[in-house]
């Protein structure tokens, strides 16, 4: 097996604590093969049956991106309303996307009725090709983190509805729309903690069966 040295693991713990979901960007654009770089994070990620079902679409059209953005308008007002006066003001405070400035934007589906893996380990479970596609995600997240780039995870957003409007196959799902930029600030606490909306949790609770 393996071994890693004691520094290699402390940078590895290091790099998961500065990981953030970044959502304040600079406008300058991605380097190409830095970029690539960090997609390459998938060819290493773990899938069920090695199904590899992510379906990555990088969002550059004016159109789409203009879809995108009224997409995530008209769910954010929605979910704007279904707070209180309080937690409503404090939501309307964050900023939650950073479509407007990031310079890269990607769509990351899961194919639902891929073959490859024939099938296994998704007969019974067959969410575990999504949750394949959110493991090779985190890959990307730390590689980006690592290489300087951040990245923010949408999820307010009806995924049908951007589905439509990208023009995808009816059998892929969503799993996410990814802004990936170099971020303002560089921060180790995240921005929902640190603007008040809830904290960390005191201690990992584990239950024994």
């Amino acid at each position: 097996m393996r071994d890693f040295e004691p520094d290699f693991r402390d940078e590895l713990y290091e790099l998961m604590r500065w990981r953030r979901d970044v959502r304040h960007f600079r406008t300058t654009p991605v380097d190409e093969a830095l970029l690539m770089r960090c997609l390459d994070a998938f060819s290493h990620a773990p899938s069920v049956g090695l199904s590899e079902p992510w379906r990555i679409v990088r969002v550059e059209s004016k159109a789409a991106r203009a879809a995108a953005r009224a997409n995530f308008e008209t769910a954010n007002a929605e979910a704007l309303a279904r707070y209180d006066s309080d937690k409503a003001e404090n939501y309307a405070k964050l900023k939650l996307a950073g479509m407007d400035r990031a310079p890269v934007q990607l769509a990351i589906f899961c194919d639902e009725s891929t073959t490859k893996g024939h099938g296994l380990g998704a007969g019974s479970m067959p969410e575990m090709r999504r949750y394949s596609v959110v493991a090779a995600i985190t890959l990307l997240w730390l590689t980006a983190r690592v290489e300087g780039l951040g990245l923010g995870w949408v999820s307010v957003l009806d995924p049908k509805q951007l589905s439509r409007d990208l023009e995808v196959p009816t059998d892929w799902t969503l799993i996410g729309y990814f802004c990936i930029g170099h971020p303002e600030k560089d921060h180790d606490t995240p921005e929902l903690l640190r603007e008040g909306w809830e904290d960390r949790a005191a201690k990992l609770e584990i239950r024994r069966a």
